[in-house]
């Protein structure tokens, strides 16, 4: 059980940042910036599997590599929504 609440705050977080560096944060809630966060993570961990660059948070690894994949999964991720949403990426 506190493994899920940790994972939605750390969720959280990730998405928040990410939304701020695309520049969506005046757009999304928190709910929304934990859904980011938590599908960042995979996605930041799918490729970082395949890039053969280690753990992801989804892992139970909170090293700063684990952290910078989810957040750079994050970020693709908000880039593609705002891609399909504006025809940009921004």
């Amino acid at each position: 059980m506190m493994g899920i609440i940790i994972w939605l705050i750390v969720g959280g977080i990730i998405g928040w940042i990410a939304s701020m560096i695309m520049k969506t944060d005046a757009q999304q809630g928190i709910f929304l910036n934990i859904i980011v966060g938590i599908i960042g993570a995979f996605l930041g961990g799918w490729i970082g599997s395949m890039l053969g660059l280690g753990g992801d948070i989804n892992d139970g690894d909170f090293s700063l590599s684990g952290l910078l994949l989810s957040l750079v999964g994050a970020i693709i991720l908000l880039a593609i929504v705002n891609l399909f949403r504006r025809g940009r990426v921004r």
